[in-house]
């Protein structure tokens, strides 16, 4: 069965006013009320059968905590020449470079300048990402005796990793901007999931053995991860795309 969902709008008056997006789906069973880490938008997700009027109760018992994290939030920053980029958990400048792509050497990111100085950063980021991630995936696995299916590389806005039932896995490419050991645990995660499909605490247990002392990881996420996700890479929008 295909979930159905319906979005509207409305907007919270105040300085500044505030775009809620309401969204009625047919698999939410109660009010969710989220801000993204990314672009800092705000949704309110509610049951098909719930009153807008309830739902706009809801909202407004809550707007302190919406504006709360919206200022909390980091603010969003274009990856670009003249900006900071991290790999591996470090700031990295973004200088301009030859060629048609761009390259990490030295401790700094060259990419040619133009409109694409975002994607290529991009571009460049998940390939590093990717290698990473096949190397930890590949090594946690064989502790475990197990093998992993496919590796797939998305930009999600709620979570850094997910294994499939039939043991793919997915991974956010920008945890490439993380410390090593924060993907490396991230990679563990996920594998732990193709022996314990759940949280319980077998599967934790799991999760230590391939990674010791994983509570240090989780947290850095935690009080980090938003800044990796307010990174854009996008088209300057200067620019006309070529």
């Amino acid at each position: 069965m295909v979930s159905k969902t319906r979005a509207s709008t409305h907007v919270l008056p105040g300085d500044p006013p505030v775009t809620v997006s309401l969204r009625r789906s047919d698999r939410a069973t109660r009010y969710s009320l989220r801000v993204s880490r990314s672009d800092g938008r705000v949704s309110l997700s509610l049951p098909v059968w719930a009153s807008e009027a309830e739902a706009l109760a809801f909202l407004r018992d809550r707007e302190d905590w919406v504006r709360h994290h919206l200022t909390a939030a980091p603010a969003p920053a274009q990856a670009r020449i003249g900006a900071m980029v991290p790999i591996f958990g470090v700031p990295r400048a973004v200088v301009a470079g030859a060629g048609r792509a761009a390259r990490f050497a030295d401790g700094v990111i060259a990419v040619p300048p133009g409109p694409r100085e975002g994607p290529r950063i991009k571009a460049l980021l998940t390939a590093l990402a990717r290698e990473r991630l096949a190397r930890a995936v590949t090594l946690h696995a064989g502790a475990l005796g197990r093998s992993a299916g496919q590796i797939t590389l998305r930009d999600p806005k709620s979570r850094w990793g997910s294994c499939s039932s039939r043991g793919d896995l997915m991974f956010s490419w920008r945890l490439i901007m993380a410390p090593p050991a924060v993907l490396d645990y991230v990679a563990a995660h996920e594998v732990a999931h193709l022996a314990e499909m759940n949280h319980s605490d077998a599967f934790w247990r799991v999760c230590a053995r391939l990674c010791p002392g994983y509570g240090e990881h989780r947290t850095w996420l935690k009080r980090h991860g938003a800044e990796l996700l307010a990174l854009r890479f996008d088209l300057q929008q200067d620019d006309t795309p070529c």
